[in-house]
């Protein structure tokens, strides 16, 4: 689920009912802070949160400084040092620098966004959060990119794949695994959000929607079943493809797929043995060091989170 969407779903609720939230977001850093740009803090009329900056001092001062600017309907950027100031009762002295827009939400009028926001979340797009403050007598605007999930298709419902998929689901993964037994691709052993797919797994790959935004994990329950999902989505667009198994048996999977004409350079581009190398032994240990080799590819190229400033008017 995207990490955003119940501070998005609250703002609406309680815009709503009558009552004012105060969003505030990380928009600039320096040297070492707890969060990086993009991050949100929902903050409403009762000083509740939703979302964080990092948690510690630094984000209890932002807290109360936002608080105030929400009593006065006022908007403003706030800036820290993370230095004693903010670090000396808890030893967390990051020495980095942190500004923090906060953009008072008081009527329908200013929530109109989110609506399509979370429509955007749920088609799979990418959507901007759009805010603004003033700072030095001017009104600047940030736009604050909110990421599409990217999504993980894992082909077979055994051990690793039921633990790899529960997860990802944590880590913004939207998750779909497919098995041929409706005993191991059950919402028993795979509850919602989890997407399951019960059928040939050769087939349903084919017939899956496989993009640039695509994560293929292959994790069946025999090197048939694995050759056969590999050959359904080795040509694809998918930004990965991982598959388990030891050298020996990768290599004949390969050999296989070649003498049925499939490019064998195509291979290169396949992780496996999957997996950050941990010397991983049980299924849990497994699961996250094919997660951690997941992360690493999708944070390869991690796209600027936040536009801004921009001067509106002086």
């Amino acid at each position: 689920m995207i990490l955003h969407r119940p501070l998005f779903e609250k703002i609406l609720t309680d815009t709503k009912s009558g009552k004012r939230t105060m969003l505030c977001a990380v928009v600039k850093t320096s040297g070492s802070t707890p969060q990086s740009p993009g991050a949100l803090l929902l903050i409403d009329e009762t000083m509740h949160t939703v979302g964080t900056l990092g948690g510690g001092c630094v984000e209890a001062e932002v807290r109360k400084r936002a608080f105030e600017l929400l009593n006065k309907g006022e908007s403003g950027l706030l800036s820290f040092q993370l230095n004693h100031d903010y670090g000396w009762d808890d030893g967390l002295i990051c020495g980095g620098g942190m500004d923090v827009v906060a953009t008072p939400i008081l009527s329908q009028t200013d929530c109109t966004q989110f609506a399509d926001i979370l429509d955007a979340i749920d088609a799979g797009d990418h959507a901007f959060v759009t805010m603004r403050a003033m700072h030095d007598g001017a009104l600047c605007e940030y736009k604050i990119l909110i990421e599409a999930e990217p999504k993980l298709v894992i082909a077979g419902a055994g051990h690793v794949g039921v633990e790899l998929a529960k997860l990802a689901v944590d880590l913004e993964f939207d998750v779909t695994v497919i098995d041929d037994r409706c005993d191991c691709a059950n919402e028993k052993r795979l509850p919602p959000p989890i997407h399951i797919i019960v059928g040939d797994i050769e087939q349903s790959l084919r017939n899956h929607k496989i993009d640039k935004d695509s994560y293929v994990v292959i994790v069946t329950r025999g090197h048939n079943h694995d050759e056969q999902a590999l050959a359904a989505v080795i040509e694809s667009d998918a930004r990965y493809i991982g598959m388990i198994g030891s050298r020996r048996k990768i290599k004949l999977i390969y050999d296989d797929l070649a003498a049925t004409g499939i490019d064998p350079t195509l291979f290169d581009r396949v992780h496996a043995p999957i997996g950050v190398k941990i010397n991983s032994v049980t299924v849990p240990e497994i699961a996250i060091s094919i997660i951690a080799e997941l992360i690493s590819v999708r944070r390869e190229n991690t796209r600027r989170l936040v536009e801004g400033p921009i001067t509106v008017e002086s």
